[in-house]
């Protein structure tokens, strides 16, 4: 069962490292295609295609960002795990609003199964509990 955990922790850290080299084609090494997901924003949205289109919305226009995830939770029931992360989310503009930041913070509520043999996330519901900063940094799709 430990592995199990380490497993799902290390994909965590593989999440926050694919939206950071926003790496999109590689969102489906740790979400089920048929993921479903509430992003804290009032949408309930299906599917991977959406999941990527989600992130590159608001990572796409900006500079860089670091994604930090941590306070992790996970327990065992009889569908699988059930993870719990803050993450604390910074964002940098780029050409003329280089100079700005904006953070993020929140919780991330991830359920996994394991999909050929892999764990992946098949659920995602996020809440945030604080903005700070100038959210124009995330650009126009955001």
């Amino acid at each position: 069962m430990e592995n199990e955990r380490e497993a799902i922790r290390n994909q965590l850290a593989r999440f926050a490292r694919i939206l950071d080299s926003r790496a999109w084609d590689s969102v489906g090494e740790v979400f089920a295609d048929e993921v479903f997901f509430h992003y804290g924003d009032g949408r309930e949205q299906a599917g991977i295609d959406a999941m990527r289109e989600q992130f590159r919305a608001f990572l796409d226009g900006c500079g860089p960002s670091q994604h930090l995830l941590g306070s992790i939770a996970i327990e065992a029931d009889d569908d699988g795990y059930l993870s719990r992360a803050y993450v604390q989310a910074r964002h940098q503009g780029r050409g003329d609003r280089a100079d700005r930041i904006f953070d993020t913070h929140g919780d991330y509520v991830d359920r996994w199964r394991k999909l050929d043999g892999i764990w992946k996330i098949v659920r995602r519901d996020v809440s945030w509990s604080m903005h700070i900063g100038d959210p124009s940094v995330l650009g126009p799709g955001a």
